[in-house]
């Protein structure tokens, strides 16, 4: 899109933790941060609109038609937390929430290179972008704490760190399903 660039690739002008994105991960996205972004981002177009503000929270009109259902569905990753997202990088500031960001993706990071069976990927980037800090350093120690673990076949350690998230996000109520969108009709 012509004019529109940003320097900030690890969080969107709409909430999306970039820096988390599966996508940006395997290198397939710019997203609205990445050189000329994303062609067809109405967000992004809006944003020229607006004085070409950094992030949506910055607009007078900030919240928006944009944002009406905005969280309700999950495309490749979860969506159902922009909102909540945002509120928490205006509440301790940009690079407090970034700093939080970078722990999650080592973390991400380490579960992907240890734990990752072929067949986890989506459970564990959902995990990482859903879960609390917390939970996610409790669960890594926790699979730090098994040495006997490391010796086990790739599958059997896929297991056990996924069931260390599910049951992380069963306390606290939090499905790592994606949410589909529902069929019009």
């Amino acid at each position: 899109m012509k004019d529109f660039i940003r320097t900030q690739t690890r969080f969107s002008l709409c909430g999306l933790n970039c820096a988390l994105c599966a996508m940006q991960l395997g290198g397939w996205c710019p997203g609205c941060g990445g050189g000329a972004g994303n062609q067809s981002c109405a967000i992004a177009k809006c944003s020229l609109q607006h004085g070409g503000v950094s992030f949506c929270w910055e607009c007078p009109e900030y919240p928006c038609a944009h944002y009406d259902g905005f969280d309700d569905a999950d495309s490749f990753v979860p969506h159902r937390s922009r909102t909540a997202d945002i509120a928490l990088a205006r509440q301790v500031g940009l690079e407090e929430y970034l700093s939080r960001i970078e722990e999650k993706r080592t973390i991400l990071n380490a579960l992907l290179a240890g734990y990752n069976d072929g067949r986890r990927k989506t459970l564990f980037n959902t995990a990482v972008y859903l879960l609390p800090l917390a939970d996610l350093r409790a669960v890594m120690t926790a699979l730090n704490d098994q040495p006997e673990l490391s010796e086990q076949p790739v599958k059997e350690r896929a297991l056990a760190a996924a069931a260390l998230l599910q049951q992380a996000a069963g306390r606290q109520g939090i499905s790592l399903r994606l949410n589909k969108k529902s069929k019009k009709g």
